[in-house]
């Protein structure tokens, strides 16, 4: 059993104290949902939980340990989706990731087409295909929606709520309302 805790984090940004205090305890199959104003903290605690930002203080645990003691090892548990795509223009959508992860996004008739052929769209659901293909219990996603017409947001959903069922877990940064049950919500 996967078991994510922060207690009491701190983090700077430049000379800025951006979060203090922040607790959270996500078990498989839960997801928390970050929400704020723009400039809130949302991307930097999801930074901070990645390991990618350094804590000012505070303890970030995985199942009771220290998780970035050993950052190799933190970096295998989750998979990070930011505000970039990290999508290679030259490479075909298959070339990113198996045709099945392509049609839960709906791009398996794009798996031919050179990622940078691609809507801005259709490169973020790229990107959501690349998380749910890399089999990692964590998934941290920075506004994952964005860019995402309405359809696309219910095959996300879906993405998330079958990581959930799996034992899966997520923590989220959105404005845009989500229909999945059971979420704890922070708000910066």
């Amino acid at each position: 059993m996967h078991l994510l805790t922060s207690e009491k984090l701190a983090v700077f940004r430049g000379e800025r104290l951006v979060l203090s205090g922040i607790s959270l305890v996500l078990k498989p199959g839960g997801m928390v949902v970050l929400r704020g104003a723009n400039g809130a903290g949302k991307s930097t605690l999801l930074r901070a939980l990645a390991g990618l930002t350094p804590l000012a203080a505070g303890q970030l645990l995985w199942n009771g340990a220290p998780a970035l003691a050993d950052r190799a090892a933190h970096a295998q548990r989750l998979a990070w989706l930011g505000h970039q795509d990290a999508v290679k223009p030259a490479l075909t959508a298959a070339e990113h990731v198996p045709v099945s992860a392509l049609a839960l996004v709906g791009l398996e008739r794009f798996a031919a087409l050179p990622a940078r052929m691609l809507s801005a769209g259709q490169k973020r659901r790229l990107a959501l295909a690349r998380v749910a293909a890399s089999g990692r219990a964590l998934w941290l996603l920075d506004e994952p929606t964005t860019g995402l017409d309405a359809e696309s947001v219910a095959r996300f959903e879906t993405l998330c709520a079958t990581h959930r069922a799996g034992g899966g877990m997520i923590v989220a940064s959105t404005h845009l309302p989500l229909t999945a049950r059971d979420v704890q919500e922070i708000r910066l």
